[in-house]
């Protein structure tokens, strides 16, 4: 049976992937919330803009009154949690947005879909679905071994992930303290398709193609877990429709890389993919650039998905060289998409020195 879904952040890179995969693969109406800051990009769902099962709602998840007019107009049967401010460098430099945004903007939305669920009666009830979207930065940073699980103890390092901690402790106690049917997921670093180019995977393809610099915070062994945005969103769909109330679920790509090998990656593809080089470059990776690395850097993120393959049956389908493959030639192919937003509030400028 079709069912009504709220995504809050649905013009950023992982809501519009999600709004993509939910159109194209099923029957379910979507109603996207997003406010429209420097990431939100509409032009992400050009291609379901239209679609008579979507709609897009200017709002921003701190405006209790309008969240909860949301509620009330389109009474939906699950909501997907995605809105947030989410880049580190960003929360160095000012942190206050992230407790706003991750922080506020979550307890404003727990408190709208409480009420709204305590008014439900029968199958609508027990079938709503709060879905919070989280990250594994939360869980600190790993040493040379192990990987996070859905008890590792919280550590956040930086104010992004202390936000996005928070936030998912208010997930949790509004479900053992009122009942609210909630799920978490807890994911590792993602990439693709309509990335915005302030994170690292986007940021070296575009910086290579223009011939500027790659900068390589540190030495580049800093090791990420990477999860390709697609795969993403197969999960977090199917955690929605299929997890149980008040479980975590932890999504990753089986992909740790360390972030050197990542860049020269994309270098080694853009040879192949884009032999002809700006002027003066002899090598794309002749353009890295090891610059001073950012505050309380975490090492090593790795995640343990286990989980989520034994209890829901999800596995990821891209490997890392495939998925990074379709990455740069989806940038090589969209240069429109990313030209505007280069243009527009980002210029690639170094963020996060405090």
């Amino acid at each position: 049976m079709a069912k009504t879904l709220l995504i809050t952040g649905g013009a950023g890179f992982i809501g519009s992937a999600v709004i993509r995969h939910l159109i194209a693969n099923s029957e379910h109406n979507v109603v996207n919330v997003d406010c429209l800051t420097y990431a939100g990009n509409l032009e992400s769902l050009a291609m379901v803009a239209d679609d008579p099962r979507y709609r897009f709602e200017r709002v921003d998840i701190r405006a209790a009154a309008e969240v909860g007019r949301l509620f009330a107009r389109f009474r939906p049967d699950g909501i997907m949690h995605l809105a947030a401010e989410s880049h580190v460098d960003r929360s160095i430099d000012g942190p206050a947005e992230f407790i706003q945004t991750n922080i506020v903007g979550t307890y404003t939305l727990l408190e709208a879909a409480r009420n709204y669920w305590n008014g439900l009666e029968g199958e609508k009830k027990t079938g709503f679905r709060f879905h919070h979207i989280s990250t594994d930065e939360v869980y600190g940073s790993l040493g040379d071994t192990g990987l996070f699980t859905e008890s590792t103890c919280y550590e956040p390092n930086s104010p992004y992930s202390a936000s996005k901690a928070a936030s998912d402790h208010l997930v949790r106690a509004w479900h053992h303290t009122y009942g609210l049917p909630v799920v978490t997921t807890n994911c590792s670093n993602n990439y693709g398709p309509c990335h915005f180019p302030e994170k690292l995977i986007p940021l070296m393809i575009l910086n290579a193609l223009e011939g500027k610099p790659l900068p390589v915070y540190g030495n580049g062994q800093q090791i990420r877990d990477w999860l390709y945005v697609e795969d993403h969103a197969r999960a977090l769909v199917r955690v929605l429709l299929e997890g149980k109330p008040g479980e975590t679920y932890n999504i990753g790509g089986h992909n740790e890389r360390k972030n050197l090998e990542v860049v020269h990656t994309l270098c080694d593809l853009l040879e192949e993919l884009h032999p002809d080089k700006p002027a003066g470059v002899g090598h794309y990776r002749d353009l890295i650039t090891y610059v001073a690395d950012r505050p309380g850097h975490d090492l090593r993120y790795a995640i343990d998905a286990s989980k989520i393959e034994r209890e829901l049956g999800w596995t990821p389908v891209e490997t890392f060289e495939t998925g990074m493959r379709k990455t740069v030639r989806w940038y090589l192919d969209n240069e429109t998409w990313w030209r505007r937003v280069r243009d527009g509030s980002y210029r690639g400028e170094r963020l996060g020195l405090g």
